[in-house]
Order: structure tokens, then sequence, then C-alpha cells
């Protein structure tokens, strides 16, 4: 019998940065995500419009 995957749960991180520097580094690091991950998006998009103007390509040639 398949068993489900169990997720792993962790407990909220309980410590708080007080050097300023440190949370400002981290807030930096997370805008920097944010930005990363909508440009990836942005790629992806256009990737898989390619790959699927290519696949119909290939099927037009193909067929003839």
């Amino acid at each position: 019998m398949i068993s489900p995957r169990r997720r792993v749960l962790r407990p909220a991180a309980t410590h708080v940065a007080a050097d300023p520097r440190v949370q400002a580094r981290a807030e930096r690091r997370r805008a920097e995500l944010v930005k990363s991950r909508a440009a990836l998006k942005r790629w992806l998009t256009r990737l898989r419009r390619a790959t699927n103007t290519v696949a119909k390509l290939y099927a037009k040639i193909s067929r003839s």
C-alpha cells in the first residue's frame, strides 16, 4: 500500500535579529528574491511560448 507523502512540520523561528544591518540585509535579499522569481516567471513564459511554436512548426513540416 502506498502511503501519502508527509510534510515536515518545523516550529517557526523564535529568534529575531536585533542588529539593524542584519535585518536590512535580510530585507534586501527578500526583495531580490521577489524580483528574481518574477523574472524567472517571465522567462519561463517566453520559453514555453517558443517551445510550443517550435512544436507546431515541426508538426507542420512533418505533415508535408
